[in-house]
């Protein structure tokens, strides 16, 4: 099982639209980074676990828990002449772009940027790095671990 941090801006999908989303699932689609989109296509599974970030907001950080529920397979708004997400360059017989679903595991209290800048041992991760832009990264078994019981009051 390996562990994922996705960034949504909250006024596109926020963790409250994932809550309300049939079967708590949804597709995490118009990703249009081809190095996110490399780790939905080739590295992400059903039980993987997702922290679900908030982005470009007021207060941004962790807003839940979430797993992939459903491997890669190709982003339908990619064909889409009407999306904000259509790519010209892209063919139902050769897709550029991917997304796999996600679902809800449990909505958490914010876990703000500037807290996690405070603890140290999450001071190498890749969410904290100068110039990280990627809206999908991949998370360390221990940063899980030790955000995890952040979340639950155990730090």
């Amino acid at each position: 099982m390996l562990y994922w941090l996705m960034k949504s801006e909250p006024d596109e999908f926020s963790i409250d639209d994932l809550a309300r989303a049939p079967k708590k699932g949804a597709p995490w689609f118009g990703v249009r980074n081809y190095q996110a989109r490399n780790f939905m296509r080739d590295s992400m599974q059903p039980g993987d676990g997702v922290l679900f970030y908030h982005s470009s907001c007021e207060v941004p950080g962790i807003a839940g828990i979430a797993e992939v529920s459903k491997p890669a397979y190709p982003d339908a708004t990619q064909f889409d002449r009407k999306s904000k997400y259509f790519d010209p360059k892209a063919s139902r017989d050769k897709p550029r772009w991917f997304n796999v679903d996600v679902r809800l595991v449990k909505k958490t209290r914010l876990l703000p940027l500037s807290e996690m800048r405070g603890y140290p041992r999450l001071a190498k991760m890749q969410l904290l790095q100068r110039g990280n832009r990627l809206s999908i990264t991949p998370v360390d078994p221990a940063e899980w671990e030790f955000i995890m019981d952040i979340l639950q009051g155990r730090m």
